[in-house]
């Protein structure tokens, strides 16, 4: 049997609680510093709220300090792990290895330590890369999203008892994370700090090396939104334990809807294999809309490279959302048109297009008369048979609003007498069966009934509505269903049962969490068996900014370190390693089955102020790589 965790990205503790809320099993949040999303930071309190709400249903919180980390930055981050682990954070997800060694401190300190989870800026994605990992202590491998299923197959097969965690939904990065210097060389904002400036999503030209202009003004590097919701048994079957969903900056609507549509998908693979999975967290969840993930914010979607390289992955026509494809424009008048498909349409709704210079061009729906559609201002360049796309639906935004989802916790319940007066015991089945069990008793005398007592008490210790619990079986003692209970003295019974349950549940998962911690195996102070990937080539790719990832480096092996390119810029550097290329896309790729490229090489991509990248394609590495020309 094996957890399969559905997880689930938070901007903020309202994201995080609607994730939980919509059927997370876990979520993950950046502190209000050293995450690798800056512009989603969050207070310690905050995230402590989240956790005490999580663990109410089994589910976790992870908390990104997955940026490098500057020297005068090192007591402070300290602090920040020392921080989480008192509140009892669930996970670390880092990219410095200097992180190990406050991981450590902190366990010293506060006598436990949150699991560590290699982030997916540690560029996860050899097997060779993951055994290492587990040597120095870590649970949790967050895998590069550009792994095939067979690589990630393979490196679940090598590494049995590593956690892998795949991307399944949301923006992909045209590089491998932590290998993405674009951003950091052009404008001094670094991905490995929080602060992409997302060159991948900016237009280029591309030309070759007799100065021709290949393409024009295209979005070369921007990518679709990855969508991996009807594949998740067979990344399941493949190793994968956590499916995540990017999407740290986006609000809650779209944490509601991406989490609710993959939480539903999640629990048809585990009723198709009950004897092999279940989920990694408790609770029955009610929604009140029905998820649909062509309603959200999207680039288009691809699989990626879930089955080996694919065509039609990236985006050139815009990096923006397009929606779903709602029809082609039928026949257009001076203030309205009309709309062939079957779509229907509200007043308010965004709607967009590709013209004929590849150029998205957007617009609102003023009036809507069955197919018949006045825009708030008629596009010019709009045109007979164009393909629309709704980016923006009015009446799925409505129905988001409010209460869209309820989670709860079925409670089998025992009612029985004591010598004095009642009792009432709440029953709750966790992991394998295990029970957690809360009791509450309350003083009143025996008085035999005149009247049937079993439905009123059915009744009143069913009602938990404003609670977490629902009620499953309720069970009355002989001897109590032939006694008198007043309504009130029930309703006093089911209240107390419930603050005993809720502080049951907070002591059963704290005992548990501290359990297993101590079983994991702690970061190690000793060498590594075996050795991290090979960056001797360009040794700033270990993204070391401080002395202690230095010491770390050096006690494992590496006999040969740079600064980070972010500490110091050096004379020629690779600052994008992509598996996308773009000689592929265009059809180029002789290798592939496409024609003989009609260029001379090598290839320039120049972006919109004059900046340049070179490209350089390893055929057989299958990889591009992009230089910068200054």
């Amino acid at each position: 049997m094996r957890t399969l965790e559905l997880l689930a990205p938070a901007k903020n503790l309202a994201c995080g609680l609607a994730a939980i809320e919509h059927g997370a099993d876990a979520v993950y949040i950046g502190a209000d510093r050293f995450g690798a999303r800056a512009a989603a930071g969050n207070s310690v309190d905050d995230i402590a709220h989240l956790c005490d709400y999580a663990h109410r249903f089994g589910a976790r919180v992870y908390v990104t300090v997955n940026t490098i980390i500057y020297e005068d930055e090192l007591s402070a981050t300290q602090q920040l792990i020392t921080e989480l682990a008192r509140i009892g954070v669930d996970a670390l997800l880092v990219q410095d290895m200097a992180t190990l060694a406050m991981h450590r401190v902190a366990l010293q300190q506060v006598g436990y330590a949150p699991a560590l989870h290699a982030s997916t800026q540690m560029d996860n994605r050899t097997v060779e890369k993951v055994a290492w990992l587990r040597s120095l202590g870590f649970s949790r491998a967050v895998l590069a999203r550009e792994l095939s299923v067979e690589e990630i197959r393979a490196i679940h097969e090598a590494n049995p008892d590593v956690e892998l965690e795949v991307f399944v939904h949301g923006a992909l990065c045209v590089s491998y994370s932590g290998q993405c210097y674009a951003s950091q060389y052009c404008f001094n904002r670094s991905a490995n700090r929080g602060a992409c400036a997302q060159v991948c999503r900016m237009q280029y030209d591309l030309v070759d090396a007799t100065g021709k202009t290949v393409v024009n003004n295209r979005y070369l590097l921007s990518l679709k939104d990855l969508c991996l919701i009807d594949h998740l048994e067979e990344l399941a079957d493949a190793g994968a334990s956590s499916f995540k969903i990017e999407g740290r900056l986006k609000d809650v609507d779209y944490v509601k809807n991406v989490v609710a549509a993959y939480s539903e998908q999640l629990n048809k693979v585990v009723s198709h294999h009950p004897d092999r999975y279940r989920r990694a967290s408790w609770g029955r969840v009610a929604y009140a809309f029905t998820p649909n993930l062509a309603k959200t914010f999207n680039r288009g979607y691809t699989t990626y490279f879930l089955h080996g390289r694919q065509p039609d992955i990236a985006s050139m026509d815009t990096p923006k959302a397009l929606g779903e494809f709602v029809g082609h424009v039928k026949e257009l008048r001076r203030d309205s048109f009309n709309v062939a498909g079957t779509a229907a349409f509200a007043n308010g709704d965004g709607l967009c297009f590709i013209n004929k210079d590849h150029e998205l061009e957007g617009f609102r729906v003023n009036r809507v008369v069955g197919n018949r559609l006045y825009p708030l201002r008629m596009p010019q360049n709009l045109q007979p048979g164009m393909a629309l796309y709704r980016n923006n639906d009015e009446a799925f935004t409505k129905a988001m609003q409010g209460n869209t989802a309820s989670r709860k916790l079925t409670v089998d319940q025992y009612f029985a007498t004591t010598p004095d007066g009642f009792s009432l015991t709440m029953t709750l089945t966790v992991d394998d069966g295990e029970a957690i069990k809360a009791t509450a008793s309350v003083a009143f005398a025996h008085q035999v009934a005149k009247n049937p007592q079993h439905d009123n008490i059915i009744k009143q210790l069913s009602r938990l509505g404003n609670t977490v619990y629902e009620s499953g079986q309720v069970t009355i003692a002989d001897e109590a269903a032939q006694l008198f209970v007043p309504s009130s003295v029930l309703g006093e019974l089911r209240r107390e049962a419930v603050k005993s349950m809720d502080e049951a549940v907070a002591d059963w998962w704290t005992n548990s969490q501290r359990k297993a911690n101590a079983m994991v195996e702690q970061p190690s102070d000793e060498p590594a068996k075996t050795w991290a990937p090979e960056y001797r080539q360009y040794p700033y790719l270990y993204n070391i900014a401080n002395h202690a990832a230095e010491a770390f480096y050096a006690q494992h092996g590496l006999d040969h370190t740079d600064p980070a390119l972010e500490v110091r810029k050096p004379q020629r550097a690779v600052v994008m390693q992509c598996r996308y290329c773009i000689r592929y896309n265009l059809g180029f790729c002789v290798k592939h089955g496409g024609r003989k490229p009609t260029w001379k090489e090598p290839l320039t991509l120049r972006m919109g102020d004059g900046r340049r990248f070179e490209v350089e394609f390893r055929c057989n590495e299958c990889q591009m790589n992009l230089y910068p020309k200054d």
